[in-house]
């Protein structure tokens, strides 16, 4: 059985908001059958939909079983924790940290930002054998991916090692040997990503919320847990990797002992930053070495998708300061061989003609420029993206807010027209807001359409406008009250649409013949209803006479229904 996608949805939580997609920086979502599927040879593994969806219908692919296999597999099982668990768990000890991930059965607990000090000494080797170039972080996989699929001009300045994580991994299978397993725990969706491309490295990946989650089933309490002098982290702790998580976080380590200067080392976070910072990378001939530290959360790993959100993004970042502790000796050489290949994998775009554009824009309604409001509601950034969707078939006309709105305007409009009965609907002013050709018949209006009534006042048109001031003002609703107007008698209800705000009147005529059926009918059924209950009650007396007077009855109902009265008029459908 295959996998589900990392990001996926769950069908029945998605409620046509579109907030998805308005948040995913590469559009990398379908709307299909009306809800929004991740596409994922389009995504990049952000996570932001999984945070911006408000009914949590974008959902993580949970690794926890795989993790609780590998337990219980014979194997070794190393937990890599990622630097930022010290912002997660703010005010824990590490050591107690160590201490119930043994006791949920790993072998170790290591701290992936030792794999981050090796990247960091392998940067600082191979900034100094090629001057003058441009070098973008590779520490980060959604920014690499980001490359790959939508920049792929940058894609050779980005640096040729592996990750933090499986350098770590690495790292953790020199020390221990190949037969060991490694789970990572972290913030980080991508890394999944990571697992899938490398398992020669990576068995499994685990979100803080899994641990969590975990803790939560075996009933252990980080806080409460008491540590030994044997928890702590293997085969050492980390130094200044540990200030991978934050902002600027490599900077220290690839400097060196140098001072950082800004013209040579850059740092850039978030998505939408960090497709800034790539624009300029191309036609950039530099006169020295530039560093590009670029992540694609928002205040680097700290912020990551996973990440607790209960502090804010400056106090987790304090406290990945105070905890990170000073390199003895910068740079570092490299220990390990950690080159990795980064290639260009370029979403392929179809441009699409003017006649193209205009003919999907013509199918929700637009057909000038004027029409195009650029409004997002569709979550595009403007309408004619959103016609790119429609024709490659990742988005459907129903995400069209003002489409949508027109059309359920105009069936409503349809359905007010054809209702037989007089139908006004009125604001708070008790202006007309809409009507139809009965209600501007009935109350004698010049030309007997409902555009001209449509705006004026009530109490003008209907001299019984204070029943509707009456619902206005109590809220409660008049059903069924009989008004005498000229020579007809109205049956008249008036019910709220907006509390205070909006509300309909129906008006009938029931002097007229139509509705002299109606109520006929529906007396008829009404004795035939009575009937039936008596029956229920006395059968054993009625007999078959009860049988007789339903027949009887229901002929009646039968003989004045409108049905009959089509069948009989020239012309009228069988």
């Amino acid at each position: 059985m295959s996998k589900l996608n990392a990001i996926y949805t769950r069908q029945r939580e998605c409620q046509d908001c579109h907030k998805c997609i308005r948040e995913c920086p590469v559009k990398a979502i379908r709307v299909e059958d009306g809800y929004a599927r991740v596409v994922p040879d389009l995504c990049i593994m952000c996570g932001l939909c999984v945070l911006a969806c408000p009914h949590s219908a974008k959902q993580v692919r949970d690794d926890l079983p795989d993790a609780k296999a590998l337990l219980t597999s014979g194997r070794k099982v190393i937990a890599s924790l990622a630097p930022s668990f010290v912002a997660q768990y703010s005010g824990v000890h590490s050591a107690q940290i160590i201490h119930a991930l043994k006791k949920l059965g790993f072998f170790a607990v290591s701290e992936t930002a030792l794999g981050a000090q090796q990247v960091s000494a392998s940067v600082y080797s191979l900034m100094h054998k090629k001057p003058k170039q441009i070098w973008i972080s590779s520490a980060c996989p959604v920014v690499v991916d980001f490359i790959a699929k939508y920049h792929p001009e940058c894609q050779p300045h980005v640096i040729g090692v592996l990750s933090p994580l499986l350098t770590h991994c690495k790292m953790l299978r020199a020390y221990y040997g190949d037969d060991i397993a490694t789970v990572f725990i972290g913030p980080c969706i991508a890394k999944k990503k990571e697992a899938e491309q490398h398992p020669e490295l990576l068995n499994a990946v685990l979100t803080f919320e899994d641990l969590d989650r975990w803790l939560a089933e075996e009933n252990i309490d980080l806080a409460e847990t008491e540590a030994t002098q044997e928890d702590r982290f293997l085969p050492q702790e980390a130094e200044e990797g540990a200030l991978y998580p934050i902002d600027g976080g490599m900077v220290p380590a690839v400097a060196g002992n140098r001072e950082v200067n800004s013209l040579q080392f850059m740092s850039f976070s978030g998505i939408a930053n960090v497709e800034q910072a790539l624009k300029s990378i191309p036609e950039w001939h530099p006169e020295h070495n530039i560093f590009f530290e670029l992540t694609a959360c928002a205040g680097s790993c700290v912020n990551g998708p996973k990440a607790a959100r209960t502090t804010s993004v400056a106090r987790r970042r304090y406290d990945i300061l105070s905890y990170a502790k000073p390199a003895a000796r910068l740079p570092r050489r490299p220990s390990l061989g950690i080159t990795g290949h980064y290639d260009a994998a370029p979403i392929a775009r179809t441009e699409y003609s003017e006649m193209q554009l205009q003919e999907a824009l013509r199918t929700v309604g637009k057909y000038s420029a004027d029409d195009e409001l650029n409004c997002g509601g569709c979550g595009y950034d403007s309408c004619r993206d959103f016609a790119r969707a429609l024709i490659n078939r990742n988005a459907e006309r129903m995400m069209c807010a003002t489409y949508t709105r027109k059309l359920a305007q105009k069936k409503a409009n349809a359905l007010l027209q054809k209702m037989p009965s007089a139908v006004v609907i009125v604001n708070e002013d008790l202006k007309i807001i809409e009507s139809n050709k009965h209600f501007a018949r009935l109350f004698s209006m010049p030309g007997g359409l409902s555009t001209e009534m449509d705006g004026g006042a009530l109490n003008v048109e209907v001299p019984f406008s204070n029943l509707f001031k009456r619902v206005l003002e109590t809220g409660t609703d008049i059903v069924g009250h009989d008004i005498r107007y000229q020579r007809s008698i109205l049956n008249t209800s008036i019910f709220t649409i907006e509390p205070h705000t909006v509300l309909c009147g129906i008006f009938q005529d029931i002097t007229q013949p139509i509705f002299q059926k109606e109520q006929i009918i529906a007396r008829a059924r009404e004795v035939i209803q009575k009937n039936l209950n008596t029956v229920q009650q006395i059968a054993y007396l009625l007999g078959e006479n009860a049988a007789d007077s339903e027949i009887t009855l229901n002929s009646i109902v039968n003989s004045f229904s409108p049905e009959e009265a089509v069948d009989n008029e020239p012309g009228g459908e069988p």
